[in-house]
């Protein structure tokens, strides 16, 4: 399956979950759903999966976690903000630079519309 079709596929899984839930839960039960919707339609999924942070060339393991991988491919980043800031847009691509992955979906579900909540990001 290409990237494309697979955020695609990722995208739908996430308007589906706000559809039915809409705005103003905690992030994990959201994570919870989309989790189950991206299994649901086959997708390859890791909840939580450690990143460890390279530091000149020596991997820590400090804890940063990515809330949802599909397919070994594209870093799924969960939020429930009113607004996204420059943090959440510089933790994605952090995420994705150390797991050395190419692409990023950042999902707010605390937003009336799913598709203002929604960010990709190629690195």
């Amino acid at each position: 399956m290409e990237r494309i079709e697979i955020t695609e596929k990722i995208i739908g899984c996430a308007i589906e979950v706000h559809r039915n839930l809409g705005p103003g839960l905690l992030e994990s039960a959201y994570e919870e759903c989309l989790a189950f919707e991206l299994q649901n339609s086959g997708l390859k999924i890791e909840r939580q999966k450690p990143v460890a942070v390279v530091y000149k060339e020596i991997k820590l393991d400090c804890g940063y976690r990515i809330d949802i991988l599909v397919e070994n491919e594209v870093v799924i980043e969960l939020k429930t903000v009113d607004n996204f800031i420059p943090v959440h847009e510089a933790q994605i691509l952090t995420y994705m630079k150390f797991a050395e992955k190419n692409i990023g979906l950042l999902i707010n579900f605390n937003v009336t519309l799913l598709k203002n909540g929604i960010k990709r990001y190629v690195y």
